[in-house]
């Protein structure tokens, strides 16, 4: 997928773009020193990595209240959702050189985001409406980070990958929860999981 593909597809718009591709090229310019993303990624970056943490940018929008990204990493979904939608995101990093990267990104793209170096465990002066997250740990784990910071009402939007109904099967014996899964837009055995009226169980 090239980022003209990625533009037809999501209908984002010149400046957004712009704004994208510049994220795209500080992201091949920083990965030779740090490890941002797997290597073999970056050839289908606009696939793999951009239009995957954009998906979310629908069912994020118009949800009011504040946005958190747990393990933002190289900006995935946070800083793109932030570009996406014209949101404020917090991202939630614990690795202090991805934080650069991140601060980097998000001044030379202008984007609307607050940058948090801390592990999501010692958030606790902040909820949020909207939690999202991508490749950072199984979902019975996932969850129980969400919910420290999630608001009653909130809900979450998780990225998972193959194992996706594996990790649904054990989560749901130690959590109760709403579940909505919408198949991937980049991969037919992925999916993106909303989850609502999240409580642990007994």
């Amino acid at each position: 997928m090239t980022a003209k593909d990625f533009a037809r597809e999501t209908g984002a718009s010149p400046e957004t773009m712009k704004r994208l591709e510049h994220f795209v090229e500080l992201l091949e310019k920083w990965q030779k020193t740090i490890n941002l993303v797997g290597n073999a990624s970056l050839a289908d970056v606009w696939r793999r990595h951009v239009l995957d943490s954009a998906q979310l940018a629908p069912y994020v929008s118009d949800i009011p209240g504040k946005i958190a990204d747990i393990g933002s990493g190289a900006g995935f979904p946070g800083l793109i959702l932030a570009l996406m939608t014209g949101r404020y995101v917090h991202l939630i990093e614990s690795d202090g050189r991805k934080c650069a990267f991140l601060a980097e990104a998000a001044r030379a793209t202008d984007a609307k985001v607050t940058i948090i170096n801390r592990r999501i465990e010692s958030v606790t002066d902040i909820k949020f409406a909207v939690v999202t997250a991508r490749a950072v740990a199984p979902l019975e784990e996932l969850i129980g980070l969400a919910a420290t910071v999630l608001e009653p009402a909130g809900c979450c939007f998780f990225l998972k990958g193959q194992r996706v109904s594996d990790e649904l099967t054990k989560a749901l014996k130690r959590w109760n929860m709403i579940v909505t899964r919408i198949p991937s837009v980049t991969d037919r055995d992925a999916a993106v999981l909303k989850l609502e009226k999240i409580a642990r169980k007994p």
